[in-house]
Formats: C-alpha cells, structure tokens, sequence
C-alpha cells in the first residue's frame, strides 16, 4: 500500500482547455458547473465592457463576460463552436464565460506547470494567470478564475 501511495506523490489536477484565437488556455475543471452553446444574452446597461448581460439558464440568471475582451482582445467572432463556460466560484453566484470553443479535458501533473514569467507581460495580464502548462509540445495557460472574473472598477 506504500507504494501506491509514493506512486501518487505527484499532485495533478484537471484543466478543461479552451480556446481564443490561437491562445489555450486551462481552467480548473473544479469551477465548471456546465458548459452551454451560446445563447441570446440579455443587455444590461452601465457595467463593465467586458460584461456582454445576462442568461437564464434553467431559470438561474447569470451575469456572462466576454473573455477577449477582458484580456483586450478583439471581440468574439459567434461560431458554432462558441461556447459559455458557467463557473461557480466558491464565494459568489454563477458566472458565465464566453469562448471561441472547447477542446478537451487536461490533466497536469503540478511540476508540468511552471510559473508564468512578467516579462513583457502588463500587471493585470499577469495576474490572470496561475501558471503555464505543458502538453507535450504545446503550451496551455492556466487561469486565476478568481483574478478573472473579479469585477475591479477601472482605477484611473
């Protein structure tokens, strides 16, 4: 039994991968609460850009970000691979996340993901991220759903 148990001493977690543009990136399966086509979002005046409105969703209404544009991004191209990723964070309501799509379910081993370095990288963008992670040749950007989806007014 100690042995299974020294086999396992590596932590992991699960990531699903979505996609912006070329750009991958993780989010740790533990926030998702469901994954959904887009839908028809209702407006909602006076917040933030970012913010595209709201959903009902099973009769749930959920506040829905545009995640290019809160990475300062062009703004989402609907296809029919767009998806909104409902988060559930622990300490508030659902949140919705627009993506271009999504692409599978990743596991990762801790030491496969290495700290994202600031180098030419502006503060707030860095904060989005935990770590950088690596898929055999391909790199997944791990997100700070917390940072993310924090609702920060713009300090001028």
């Amino acid at each position: 039994m100690a042995e299974a148990v020294a086999a396992n001493s590596v932590e992991s977690k699960q990531y699903i991968v979505v996609v912006l543009g070329s750009e991958h990136y993780g989010v740790d399966i533990n926030f998702i609460d469901n994954i959904v086509r887009m839908q028809s979002i209702t407006r909602v005046p006076k917040v933030q850009p970012y913010f595209e409105g709201v959903i009902n969703l099973r009769g749930e209404v959920i506040p829905v970000m545009s995640l290019r544009k809160r990475f300062g991004l062009e703004p989402d191209e609907v296809t029919g691979k767009t998806r909104i990723l409902i988060l559930k964070p622990e300490a508030q309501g659902s949140i919705g996340i627009i993506v271009d799509s999504v692409k599978e379910v990743l596991t990762l081993a801790n030491d496969n993901i290495d700290k994202p370095s600031a180098k030419g990288i502006d503060d707030d963008k860095a904060n989005f991220l935990t770590g950088v992670g690596k898929n055999g040749d391909e790199l997944v950007s791990i997100l700070n759903i917390m940072e993310v989806i924090q609702d920060k007014e713009e300090e001028e």
